[in-house]
This record gives C-alpha cells, sequence and structure tokens, in this order.
C-alpha cells in the first residue's frame, strides 16, 4: 500500500510539474500574441501614467517593505513620478517622494529603467516586461528583493 502511495504522489508530482510547464508555455504564447508579432514593443509601448504596487522583504533584519508608485513614462524613454515605502509598517518618510528616471524597451518587451530619488542616494536599477500592449508593467530592482507591477491608468 505505501508503494503505491508513493508512487502516486510521484506521478502527481510529474503530472503537476507538467501541466506547470503547459501553462507557462501556454502564458508565453498567449503573451506573445497580445503583444503582436515579434519586434512589437519601444519605449512608445510604454507611455502613459502607471500606478503600481512594490513588495520585498529585506532579509538579515527581516523587514517587510511594502510601497505605492505612481509613474509617468512619455514615450520616448524618461519618467517621472512619486513614490511612497514603509517597513515593517513604518513610513520611510511623512510624504511621496519624488522620483526622475529613464528606460529603454526592447523589441521583445523587455527592457531596463533607472530611477532616481531625490535624497541622492544610489540609483535604483530595475529590469522591466511590459504586457498586454503596454499596458502592464512588471519590474524587478536589481540587488533587491523588489518587485513590482503596475498597471496604465490612463
Amino acid at each position: 500500500m505505501r508503494n503505491h502511495l508513493k508512487k502516486a504522489r510521484s506521478t502527481i508530482a510529474i503530472a503537476a510539474s507538467g501541466l506547470l510547464m503547459a501553462s507557462f508555455g501556454l502564458l508565453w504564447s498567449s503573451s506573445a500574441h497580445a503583444q503582436g508579432d515579434v519586434g512589437a514593443c519601444s519605449n512608445r509601448t510604454l507611455k502613459g501614467d502607471y500606478a503600481t504596487v512594490i513588495e520585498g522583504q529585506i532579509l538579515g533584519p527581516n523587514l517587510i517593505l511594502r510601497g505605492l508608485n505612481m509613474s509617468h513614462f512619455d514615450g520616448e524613454g524618461n519618467s517621472t513620478g512619486v513614490d511612497f515605502v514603509t517597513l515593517n509598517g513604518i513610513p520611510e518618510r511623512n510624504d511621496w517622494r519624488p522620483l526622475t528616471g529613464a528606460y529603454e524597451i526592447s523589441p521583445d518587451c523587455t527592457g531596463e529603467a533607472t530611477i532616481n530619488g531625490e535624497s541622492g542616494g544610489p540609483p535604483l536599477q530595475l529590469k522591466l516586461v511590459v504586457a498586454d500592449h503596454g499596458r502592464i508593467v512588471h519590474s524587478v530592482v536589481i540587488g533587491n528583493p523588489v518587485i513590482s507591477t503596475g498597471t496604465r491608468v490612463n
């Protein structure tokens, strides 16, 4: 009986793994179709105002980072915006922090961005993926456990 349970669990794990791989392939395929043909993206794809949720955890002191961001992308590689971030629920500052930056989107809808805060600290370097004809942008901060997803609001 134990061998049958063991074999069933193994089969379920393999099936789940296959389903996950198939789902990923389907998502990748539908994302490519949503963007049109390869080469469909450029800086112009990321244009307008985007509301973003920021999430991450700073390991070591185990601080939970949560934040909100509103960014404007001009379609030519420049951005402006504001963010508000908390660490374990405690705000980093009392009000929104102004931001400026630059971005570049490749034809395959991946990209990079640099964000500069007013405080004079080092700029943040991000990797981006633009989806749904530029309506959604996903990002991760390089060297930092922070991810975000932004949705175009206009």
